[in-house]
């Protein structure tokens, strides 16, 4: 069995990752779930979606506190996550391991190209 620190510091890396950069934390566990503690691909994604909601709950109550939470758009933006969150399970689900990473991998290239342009 893997020593409990290796699944902490990953979770340390995607909290981070989620309050600095408003990214779900995934794109940092889910590589680190494959890479390290050798979880198939749509478990790493499955238990990072798990995972990350504690997170990005205690974030989100510090912004708020600091009044940086623009409340209308975070209306609207859990409407589309509670539509768009299910649909994204079933094709998870139905998707290949390699399927899923190259997607991941594909989204974290053009995020990363989009940022280096904007």
């Amino acid at each position: 069995m893997r020593a409990r620190w290796e699944p902490i510091g990953i979770g340390l890396l995607g909290g981070l990752a989620a309050g600095l950069l408003g990214v779900g934390g995934g794109i940092v566990v889910v590589p680190l779930l494959v890479a390290n503690l050798g979880l198939a691909q749509r478990r790493a994604h499955a238990t990072s979606l798990a995972a990350i909601a504690p997170a990005a709950a205690v974030g989100a109550l510090v912004y708020a506190n600091v009044s940086e939470v623009s409340w209308p758009t975070m209306g609207w933006l859990a409407i589309g996550a509670v539509i768009g969150a299910p649909l994204g399970v079933r094709v998870l689900s139905r998707s290949s391991d390699r399927a899923l990473a190259v997607v991941f991998l594909a989204f974290s290239v053009l995020v990363g190209l989009r940022l280096l342009i904007t």
